[in-house]
């Protein structure tokens, strides 16, 4: 029998406050590359990011500072104000961009992704294409995403290229894991899309408290679209300001027609199954605090019935991402996928795979999410990992 070798990557804490540890991270990058330029999006975390590489800009006499901003067409006028006030900046380089972009649309089963600037529907456009907007960039080719197409305007230039993004790693375990890969430069990675741009997050250990604070302590401007939401109670990890199509935001979609009653009746006419969507976001229909399957059905029943409502090629798409966690289990054991609660081991149940049929799952998250319900469990019965395999039918300690 093989022993068992578990790799552990514990958190280490140091004496320094994120706030100086992200300065000294851009300074880094400021030195390591020939061209620092800050992804922003207009919300909470890339704003963070933007202050402090102004800051480091400034004091390294690196100005104007480059800012590439994608216009998701479907964002609130608070948005499109606050991007312009960053605009205006003179120590700010910001190039707006507007191209047909993908994205995700978790309202419609049919429809599962909507194109923003689609020049072939600009009369259902929202609002009118800023006039400096850049409409085209080279190489860019239909179906790319934002992370599909942001080294494109690199693409032409020998130089090593910093992307400064806001993402922190409280916010996922995949986003957690991306950053414990390595030891030195953990928060540099390279880009799957080209050679001379890494994509850098330099606030990944900021915490949620940390990014609201941050404004407020050093008289940032920010987005006031977060004033909406936060007048209306929305607790802070649920404040997005993307469109609210996706699976993630799709909840809140309703929160929308509260905020801005003149763009919610353009934003349901613009995404199909938008209207649908802010009625029963929250009911069973989508999935939301499902207690059981309707008629009488198992879950495993429900599960494939749920698939069979898509259409091809998105069939086969949910089908695969089921059969994606399914093989995860078989290979870590061989007790039969629970009904529920997800198994202690893998997360798995049956009701979960029923959840990500429901959503769809199409950026693989919920997948993901598996390894916290394997580990909320094995807590709720005070069992180890060790203690899970030897209960574990015919185990040969090979598999895990």
């Amino acid at each position: 029998m093989n022993a068992l070798v578990r790799t552990t990557r514990d958190r280490r804490y140091v004496e320094a406050d994120v706030y100086s540890a992200a300065l000294e991270r851009i300074r880094y990058l400021y030195r390591a590359f020939d061209h620092v330029v800050v992804s922003f999006s207009g919300g909470k975390d890339s704003t963070v990011v933007l202050h402090l590489a102004l800051d480091v800009a400034r004091e390294l006499d690196r100005l104007p500072l480059d800012v590439h901003f994608y216009d998701e067409e479907c964002i609130s006028p608070d948005t499109e104000a606050y991007v312009e006030r960053v605009r205006g900046q003179p120590d700010i380089a910001l190039t707006w961009y507007c191209v047909p972009v993908k994205h995700r649309n978790a309202c419609s089963r049919t429809q599962p992704y909507w194109f923003c600037w689609n020049p072939d529907e600009r009369e259902k456009w929202v609002r009118p294409m800023p006039e400096c907007a850049v409409a085209s960039i080279p190489g860019f080719a239909h179906g790319m995403s934002i992370p599909d197409c942001i080294h494109l305007p690199f693409a032409a230039t020998p130089q090593t290229v910093a992307m400064l993004r806001g993402i922190r790693t409280q916010e996922s375990m995949r986003r957690l894991r991306m950053t414990t890969t390595k030891r030195i430069d953990n928060y540099i990675h390279p880009s799957s899309n080209t050679r001379n741009v890494w994509l850098c997050d330099p606030v990944y250990d900021w915490t949620f408290e940390d990014v609201w604070v941050a404004p407020s302590r050093f008289g940032w401007d920010y987005n006031a679209t977060y004033d909406r939401f936060e007048a209306m109670g929305l607790p802070h990890p649920q404040q997005r300001v993307c469109p609210p199509f996706g699976e993630e935001p799709l909840t809140l979609l309703h929160t929308w027609a509260v905020c801005y009653p003149d763009l919610w009746h353009r934003m349901t006419a613009r995404v199909p199954g938008a209207a649908t969507a802010a009625r029963y976001a929250l009911t069973d229909l989508y999935g939301h605090h499902l207690k059981e399957p309707p008629d009488g059905q198992t879950w495993r029943e429900w599960t494939w019935r749920v698939v069979d409502l898509y259409p091809e090629p998105w069939r086969s798409r949910v089908a695969l991402s089921l059969r994606t966690a399914i093989e995860l289990h078989q290979k870590k054991t061989r007790r039969p996928i629970p009904e529920e609660p997800a198994d202690p081991m893998t997360g798995v149940c049956w009701r979960a795979l029923a959840q990500i049929a429901l959503k769809g799952d199409f950026k693989a998250r919920k997948i993901g999410a598996l390894v916290t319900a394997a580990g909320v469990q094995q807590k709720r019965l005070g069992l180890t990992l060790e203690q899970l395999i030897a209960m574990d039918p015919d185990h040969d300690g090979t598999r895990y």
